[in-house]
């Protein structure tokens, strides 16, 4: 709500005697023209709209700007409730149509500019003082209706990007769960690609999440927010993050029936978001077409859930990495067996560790006892207690592979 403007402190600015405004209202029909000239030459976005639009109501636009201004001059009085008013609704509308803030706003400044050079070479020497309040006046007058603008246009674009993510939001539902996509497509103004390619990520934390005295809240958002941005630079992606992880669909319209994931591209990918966040990422990305989804989303957490337990550790992950562990995790009789293989270890914590790092290390015992922090001859004596429990030592082929896919039975996410 405008507060009634007080009379003027100053009365009306002349210019050799002539008061200011009728001399500005001389020069308005030219000027408006001018106005529109320099519009085009200066800021581009204007050159997109459509001619009968410019010759129509930005014209008319700019010559009541002009009038406005003249009011200004004269009684001293900022515009009233009605005029802002109508100021932010056409500055929404330009919202609407797309055209950048910055050239809304510019427009103003343009036409204020044009505005002071004409009426300000009326002035002479003795016109100092009118000058100076002609020019506290314009200041007023651009410093309201900038504001103006500005909250027409962040209205207008706060509650298109609400419907937006409304609408964008169904559509990630109705991918999750699976079925034809289609109509929460249209109605989401989004043209489905060809595939999507799936991440699943688990976000680990920033070091501000444990750091004293940080509110370790505002950081996990923090972490996200950047991660969110990194991905929105990358493309137009459908996300269902939380500040731990989640799934983000990436479209891709690749040519070909089946075409391979990129994995050079989703390394790198991985390796911006983790410089984004500034946390430890572990992603394990698929793809399917639209109506797969919800199946390609379930296999990629699977990926990375299995990958995890394998200690692969952060980095990108796909199934031809895991093959064997993720086979070996699945339900069934034989994985139940395989685990009951470690069954003897289960309270030796410090052997199953030792025996997962030495796999991991590639059987070799000093880069596994420099992992432990322990000595080589430590590693020695638990894969030799290990055997004796066990029955199967690390160190022999067929003990190897059976023991490789035990641990992958044992480490397999319940079902």
């Amino acid at each position: 709500m405008t507060a009634p403007n007080p009379g003027p402190a100053t009365p009306e600015p002349r210019f050799g005697g002539t008061p200011a405004h009728l001399r500005l209202l001389a020069l308005a029909p030219a000027l408006a023209s001018d106005v529109m000239a320099h519009l085009l030459d200066r800021l581009p976005a204007y050159h997109t709209l459509p001619p009968e639009q410019l010759r129509g109501e930005t014209t008319r636009q700019i010559e009541r700007g002009i009038r406005a201004f003249v009011d200004v001059l004269r009684t001293g009085h900022l515009p009233g409730r009605d005029e802002l008013a109508r100021i932010r609704e056409s500055s929404a509308r330009r919202a609407d149509e797309g055209v950048p803030l910055e050239s809304v706003v510019g427009a103003y400044h343009l036409g204020a500019q044009l505005c002071a050079a004409r009426l300000l070479a009326e002035a002479g020497p003795a016109d100092l003082a009118d000058v100076a309040t002609a020019q506290d006046r314009l200041l007023d007058w651009l410093r309201v209706v900038s504001c103006a603008v500005a909250a027409g246009y962040v209205q207008e674009r706060q509650a298109a990007l609400g419907d937006e993510h409304v609408s964008r939001q169904a559509l990630l539902s109705r991918l999750l769960e699976g079925g034809d996509p289609r109509t929460a497509a249209d109605r989401a103004g989004i043209r489905l690609p060809a595939r999507y390619v799936v991440l699943s990520l688990a976000i680990g934390p920033h070091p501000d999440e444990t750091r004293p005295g940080v509110n370790h809240t505002v950081a996990a958002r923090r972490k996200l927010r950047r991660l969110r941005a990194e991905l929105e630079r990358h493309c137009a992606p459908l996300t269902a993050l939380t500040t731990d992880g989640g799934a983000v669909l990436l479209p891709d319209d690749s040519p070909g029936p089946s075409p391979d994931l990129d994995r050079d591209g989703l390394t790198a990918l991985v390796d911006r978001l983790t410089r984004a966040c500034g946390a430890p990422l572990v992603a394990a990305a698929t793809a399917a077409p639209p109506a797969e989804v919800a199946a390609a989303v379930r296999l990629a957490a699977e990926i990375r859930q299995v990958a995890t337990a394998a200690g692969r550790g952060p980095g990108l992950h796909l199934l031809t990495d895991v093959l064997l562990e993720y086979q070996l995790s699945r339900p069934g009789p034989a994985r139940d067996a395989l685990a009951a293989i470690l069954a003897p270890l289960a309270d030796r914590p410090e052997l199953l560790d030792t025996l997962r790092a030495f796999l991991t290390h590639d059987l070799d015992r000093r880069r596994t006892a420099t992992h432990l922090l322990v000595h080589p001859n430590t590693v020695d004596y638990r894969l030799r207690r290990t055997a004796a429990l066990t029955g199967l030592h690390p160190t022999r082929g067929p003990d190897l592979l059976t023991l490789r896919a035990a641990l992958a039975a044992l480490d397999a996410p319940p079902t």
